[in-house]
């Protein structure tokens, strides 16, 4: 989970999503609508019965908040959350297991801020099962060939590795870019990624708040995409003092055409 803001319970019940599906929460900095529904939701794992460890990044602040939340409302929790400092001034690697890597990527906004980008790790070639049965190919063989390996028949003739596989599936990533201002080198940390979420308050005409408050217009957001390579562009966190977000969608698609707006419940593809 990315963020915690408050109807986060809620949400999740309405997605249908089980709640021990979540093992990871990145907190990108602390301000309420990114963090207030975490104890609630801490709380409530509780008294589900939850045993598996919970695990928090955020900010070192964040660590002394939320001791002082467990001592106060989950006493006697049941399972144990784990908390891990990010450095938000530097671009680190935060996660990593078998499939993917979790990197910290600084922002600039009012209070200490960063994204994070989800980068999948290749994936081996998939076996071509009418291959194997043509040439006979033992099951445990199939690892090596995966791996690169050709196959020998029993007259000598070498199958190379190319012909008994198929090239495996793209990588996937997912970058997202919470609450900052604009900045122009903040793409070289998000090369190539599949879909790209970026905050998007403001319109054109009010840039100049936007640098004021440290937000970043739906324009900016999409010279991001592009100059990162992005597949897709998800623009979220708008203003309500616009009373149709198809300004902010527009605005962007002129530069990065491959934009759309993010909406409760919807889902995206990455």
């Amino acid at each position: 989970m990315i963020d915690c803001g408050e109807g986060t319970q809620m949400q999740l019940r309405r997605s249908r999503i089980r709640f021990t599906k979540i093992n990871h929460v990145f907190i990108s900095h602390l301000h309420g609508d990114h963090c207030f529904g975490l104890i609630g939701m801490i709380s409530t794992f509780g008294m589900l019965g939850r045993t598996a460890p919970l695990h928090i990044y955020a900010t070192e602040e964040m660590g002394n908040i939320l001791r002082i939340q467990l001592d106060t409302f989950c006493a006697g929790l049941g399972y144990e959350v784990v908390f891990h400092p990010i450095d938000t001034a530097r671009h680190a690697v935060i996660y990593e297991d078998r499939s993917l890597t979790v990197t910290a990527v600084p922002l600039r906004h009012r209070v200490p801020c960063c994204g994070f980008v989800f980068r999948e790790k290749p994936t081996l070639p998939h076996i071509r099962r009418d291959m194997i049965e043509m040439y006979g190919i033992p099951v445990c063989q199939i690892n090596n060939i995966k791996n690169g390996q050709g196959w020998r028949t029993a007259d000598g003739t070498v199958i190379p590795h190319e012909r008994l596989t198929t090239p495996a599936d793209a990588v996937r990533s997912y970058a997202y870019c919470s609450d900052t201002v604009y900045m122009p080198r903040l793409h070289e940390y998000l090369k190539g990624v599949s879909s790209l979420y970026h905050e998007s308050t403001y319109a054109d005409a009010d840039e100049e708040r936007a640098r004021s408050y440290y937000h970043s217009t739906a324009r900016q957001a999409a010279m991001v995409a592009r100059d990162a390579g992005a597949g897709q562009l998800i623009l979220g966190h708008f203003s309500a003092r616009y009373d149709n977000d198809q300004l902010l969608l527009d605005e962007a698609r002129e530069t990065f055409e491959n934009t759309c707006l993010a909406d409760e419940m919807h889902v995206f593809d990455v």
